[in-house]
């Protein structure tokens, strides 16, 4: 394809797709009308802008197909009560002294195990509030720790947003949850250290907390509930360890099976199923947009420009990997649309200037999470709905929530952009 935008278009394109989004329209629509202008604009004209827009759709769609099957996982997980009883075991073994890094912990390994960040924290949600009324914590503290350790599992995830950049980068999807386990932990760390400080700062009140509705549910063992992602795990660890090769999507729909198997709810496993794929729709629909506005983005100069503006600020050119991520993260407020247009768009530059492919996944998908919790994305809103939290206090989380996306980008920077 010999169209070409300016890098102008592009960049209005998203500004347009930006704008939409703050102003509540759907984000796909918003998205796909943001590709529309960017292609008018950049002067690719009318039938060049619409084969963009379904080159850059079509790119995307073995990821889609991906990320709709790891919806079998992910509806037994939350729906049999797994996640839930993975996050409460974690909370009482480590007990009220390390409550902020339970909460962390818990929220890290659900997401590090194929649920969605936002999933992970409301489904914590419940346990972390009853807690921030016994200890006294505010519930800005709580929810600081919720999405921390979110943000830490979801770049070690099977993910929407790793499978992305996996397939993007050409790189497995294993190899690259491997890839930043180090930041990982490296923002856990930092989560607690931020959590703790604030706790210090915004006090809460204690009060006695009735006992836990859900110790009156059915939840499954803590052995049954962690079986399901220990399989889809070990089936995607099987190529770099033997040379076998399970996609994810083969891997993550067997782990689903086998968990509700191992939990004994096979008779239910059509309702998780669908409620499984209930989730991912949205996911999914969400990145045909995005993939509209990918190839707007890679069919422009905007790739050039900016490789011109480092060298012209004497920057190492694989800060294109990891500044690609923070800015298109912010641009949609989403890890995972974030991930998926700078995988998409700056993959082939960044391979292009030396940077392996499994560096530049890396550091691409730990930028993707600096600002991807901006107020014009739903995780914003999600979060502070499952703690009950106004706009206002909710909008004093963000450079918090930014230095522990920071810290796992600046880690993950100087292992695979420096040291390696």
């Amino acid at each position: 394809m010999d169209v070409q935008i300016t890098t102008l278009g592009a960049l209005l394109g998203l500004a347009v797709a930006i704008i939409l989004i703050i102003k509540k329209i759907h984000p796909a629509y918003s998205l796909i009308l943001g590709a529309v202008v960017g292609g008018l604009v950049g002067g690719a004209g009318l039938s060049g802008t619409v084969d963009v827009m379904i080159s850059g759709a079509k790119d995307i769609m073995p990821a889609i197909l991906r990320i709709v099957t790891s919806g079998v996982l992910a509806g037994v997980l939350i729906k049999t009560g797994a996640a839930a009883k993975i996050a409460d075991q974690i909370i009482k073994t480590l007990g009220e002294k390390r409550a902020l890094f339970a909460l962390a912990l818990s929220t890290m390994i659900l997401t590090a195990v194929g649920v969605f960040v936002d999933v992970a924290v409301i489904t914590v949600a419940p346990i972390a509030l009853a807690i921030s009324k016994k200890l006294g914590y505010a519930p800005m503290v709580i929810l600081l720790a919720m999405i921390g350790g979110g943000k830490a599992g979801n770049i070690i995830s099977p993910n929407p947003n790793t499978i992305s950049a996996a397939e993007n980068f050409g790189v497995d999807l294993s190899s690259l949850m491997a890839a930043n386990i180090i930041p990982a932990i490296v923002g856990l760390i930092v989560t607690v250290i931020l959590a703790s400080m604030l706790a210090k700062k915004f006090k809460g009140t204690k009060t006695e907390v009735a006992k836990d509705e859900q110790d009156n549910l059915e939840l499954p063992s803590f052995f049954a509930a962690i079986i399901g992602p220990l399989v889809a795990i070990l089936l995607l660890a099987l190529r770099p360890i033997a040379g076998i090769a399970v996609d994810p999507l083969i891997a993550l729909p067997v782990g689903g099976v086998i968990g509700a198997l191992a939990m004994g709810k096979a008779k239910n496993l059509n309702e998780y199923i669908t409620f499984g794929l209930s989730k991912m729709m949205p996911v999914a629909i969400l990145l045909i947009g995005t993939g509209t506005v990918a190839g707007i983005i890679k069919a422009s100069t905007l790739q050039v420009t900016t490789i011109g503006l480092l060298d012209a600020m004497n920057m190492p050119a694989f800060l294109l990997a990891p500044i690609s991520g923070i800015l298109m993260s912010a641009a949609t407020a989403s890890t995972t649309s974030g991930a998926t247009i700078a995988s998409a768009t700056f993959g082939p530059a960044i391979m292009g200037v030396g940077v392996s492919p499994i560096a530049g996944a890396a550091m691409v998908h730990a930028g993707a999470t600096v600002l991807d919790h901006l107020p014009h994305g739903s995780f914003f809103h999600a979060t502070a709905g499952a703690t009950n939290m106004s706009i206002g206090e909710r909008l004093k989380l963000i450079p918090y929530e930014s230095l522990v996306g920071l810290s796992m980008t600046i880690v993950s920077t100087i292992m695979w952009g420096i040291m390696m």
